[in-house]
């Protein structure tokens, strides 16, 4: 067993020979002049300073990139997109950069009242807060590389600006211990991650609510399907409704499931995992102490901007949308032809953690015929921000590739 070897966040891995993605060349050095009058803007430069890393070569921004829906659009040999390569350019983790977008809604790691895990940043929940993850990549030794909150703090003052800004933000004293100057760095990261640039609630879905635009015969009929506790059981889990209603749904419960999901082999093949490693999910959170009830348990995901931000589930082992949906339905269908995954032309590949799996959840709805299944698929399109539409696949099993694609990386395993 290992543990993950992936902190997904505010910031994860670029390569030594790749310019920031969507940072911009000119955060690479010290900002002049700048004047961060709030903590959302001080945030937004953070967020996009490779300054924070090792090697100077990764920001946040580097594997949650605006351009590509808060996710990691890197290339790299081998693996491509399924984890994102570390600030070291050579290791590898082992899940899939998720989107930053809409994280401010997450509510914070707890149990609810039925004693089910829910909320957290991360794919396992261990950080909390939003401020919990940002303060988690800058140290990882598989990401930012950083050796200490010292070190991190000593980059931070290389910039007057910024210590002119976290001054004013938190206080002539916040300098004064590297923990309250971190702690205030990630608080800067938060904000910014709080802000509507990163939930803009405007994609076609959202429009169609407004009474803005009307959804195709196709989109409707998958929007009917996914809302449906009879004829499907994505609303189990993707709950349309938010706080507020439809308006602001995430389609997530926040809660955690294991979906008998496979390992990705190709990524443990060069990521310096040991034969054998096994990814436990939620049962790896240090606040669930390891209970064997919660082992190959992964948060449910939010599905805005789901078609354009894969690869897909927490390993990133499905390349295309129609995979995951089909994913599902294999534990419905009886057909033979629905046992095969149309990516590899096999059966599908055993569940990582056979213990635990939510066979409740996932066989409470009837099979989907393809009909259903394109439906479904054709809704989630729907689901993309407006700034991202134009990324969406513009056929079925081709991935959207956001514009100004970074050259490829190879990638040599790295023992862990």
């Amino acid at each position: 067993m290992i543990k993950p070897r992936i902190f997904l966040s505010a910031a994860l891995a670029a390569s030594i020979l790749l310019v920031p993605f969507g940072g911009g060349i000119n955060n690479m050095f010290a900002h002049g002049g700048e004047d961060y009058a709030t903590l959302e803007k001080l945030g937004a430069a953070l967020f996009d300073d490779p300054n924070l890393s090792m090697n100077r070569t990764m920001a946040c921004s580097t594997c949650h990139m605006q351009a590509a829906g808060f996710s990691d659009a890197r290339e790299s040999e081998k693996v491509g997109r399924d984890v994102s390569l570390g600030d070291d350019g050579i290791s590898l983790g082992d899940r899939n950069a998720p989107t930053a977008a809409y994280a401010r809604f997450t509510p914070p790691f707890s149990k609810n009242s039925a004693g089910e895990y829910v909320g957290g940043q991360f794919w396992d929940g261990r950080a909390s807060m939003l401020e919990d993850q940002a303060g988690g990549p800058p140290l990882n030794p598989l990401e930012m590389g950083m050796p200490d909150k010292a070190s991190v703090v000593k980059r931070l003052r290389e910039n007057p600006d910024y210590v002119a800004a976290f001054g004013t933000q938190f206080g002539n004293d916040v300098f004064q211990s590297d923990e309250t100057a971190y702690a205030a760095m990630t608080k800067a990261l938060a904000s910014f991650e709080r802000s509507d640039e990163f939930s803009t609630f405007d994609s076609k879905y959202d429009r169609f609510l407004r009474g803005e635009e009307k959804l195709t015969d196709q989109e409707e009929l998958g929007r009917v399907l996914i809302s449906s506790t009879q004829f499907t059981n994505c609303n189990t889990c993707h709950e349309i409704r938010g706080a507020k209603g439809l308006e602001d749904g995430l389609f997530t419960n926040h809660k955690y499931f294991n979906i008998g999901v496979p390992a990705n082999m190709a990524v443990r093949a060069v990521n310096g995992s040991k034969p054998g490693a096994v990814d436990l999910g939620l049962a790896q959170n240090p606040e669930v102490a390891g209970d064997p009830a919660q082992r190959g348990k992964f948060k449910v995901p939010t599905l805005r901007n789901v078609a354009v931000t894969g690869p897909y589930m927490h390993n990133g082992v499905f390349r295309d949308l129609r995979t995951v949906v089909l994913f599902y339905v294999k534990y419905k269908s009886k057909k033979p032809s629905r046992q095969i995954n149309p990516e590899t032309g096999k059966t599908w590949d055993a569940p990582e953690v056979p213990a635990n799996i939510a066979m409740t959840e996932l066989t409470s709805a009837p099979a989907l015929d393809d009909k259903r299944v394109d439906a479904i698929v054709a809704f989630l399109k729907t689901l993309t921000d407006r700034r991202y539409e134009h990324l969406l696949p513009k056929e079925d099993g081709q991935m959207a590739v956001p514009p100004a694609q970074p050259v490829p990386v190879s990638v040599t395993p790295k023992a862990p």
